[in-house]
């Protein structure tokens, strides 16, 4: 696997790279800034903590997606 973009919510929030068999999650959007950096199994994974993290947003993420 090369790097590749995730996207949520049909908006690119960041890439994953390969590094010592996982993945590392670098941010591109300050909505998910707070995974920057993180390690994870898979890309599911990535996805299920980015759904997380923006279920707690108090609504920062609508402001996102409707602009």
């Amino acid at each position: 696997m090369t790097k590749q973009e995730i996207e949520y919510a049909g908006i690119p929030v960041g890439i994953v790279i390969p590094d010592s068999g996982r993945l590392k999650f670098i941010a591109v959007k300050f909505h998910v800034h707070s995974l920057d950096g993180r390690y994870f199994s898979s890309v599911d994974d990535v996805l299920s903590a980015i759904h997380q993290s923006v279920s707690r947003s108090d609504g920062r993420w609508s402001s996102l997606t409707m602009s």
